[in-house]
Order: C-alpha cells, then sequence, then structure tokens
C-alpha cells in the first residue's frame, strides 16, 4: 500500500523559512511526478509546486522566487523550501505522488505564519 508522509511543518514568524518534507513508501517505482498543495481555512486546496522524476518544475505564481522544490529518486522523497514567508503562505500543506495514472496524497502538514 503506497503511503506517503509528509514532516516539517510547523510556525515561523513572517520572512522566516521552513522545509518541508514528504517519503513515499509502499511502492517499488519512482513517482512520475512528486507535488506540494496547500489548503487555507475556508479556500480549496491549489497547486503550490510540482517536479517531474527528471527534474521539471512547476510553481505557482505566488510562490515562485520564494520556495523550491527539489526531490530524491532514490529516497523516493520530495522537498520544498519555503524561504521569505508570508501569512498568506499558511495552511495545510498536502504532498501528493503520482504513479501514471494512479494519485496518493499525504495527510497533510500545517503551516503558519505569523505576521
Amino acid at each position: 500500500q503506497v503511503q506517503l508522509v509528509e514532516s516539517g511543518g510547523g510556525l515561523v514568524q513572517a520572512g522566516g523559512s521552513l522545509r518541508l518534507a514528504c517519503a513515499a513508501s509502499g511502492s517499488i517505482f519512482t513517482p512520475n511526478t512528486m507535488g506540494w498543495y496547500r489548503q487555507a481555512p475556508g479556500k480549496q486546496r491549489e497547486l503550490v509546486a510540482t517536479v517531474t522524476s527528471d527534474g521539471i518544475t512547476n510553481y505557482a505564481n505566488s510562490v515562485k522566487g520564494r520556495f523550491a522544490i527539489s526531490r530524491d529518486n532514490a529516497k523516493k522523497t520530495v522537498y520544498l523550501q519555503m524561504n521569505s514567508l508570508k501569512p498568506e503562505d499558511t495552511g495545510v500543506y498536502y504532498c501528493k505522488g503520482s504513479w501514471w495514472s494512479l494519485d496518493y496524497w499525504g495527510q497533510g502538514t500545517q503551516v503558519t505564519v505569523s505576521s
């Protein structure tokens, strides 16, 4: 059974940094695409960043230049380095792994940015 486990969330002041990690287990195959999504209270879940197995990245406009996504294929782990955090970055951050047509989600990790 595929599982995705996030870590690294927490409380940080505006302007600070956090690094999230998400490790996939339960599959012998490396996910085609791994990514981060977030959901703020009362809002829909939105894409933050994705990275393919060959390193192609995609970012939401709101995080470009501040966040960096990376992955370690050998460890089946994806990272999200978040710098210059803003209060509007607050939310639950979810990891997603895609294996061909199958998507799996982690349980989420809370990120709170205080002003």
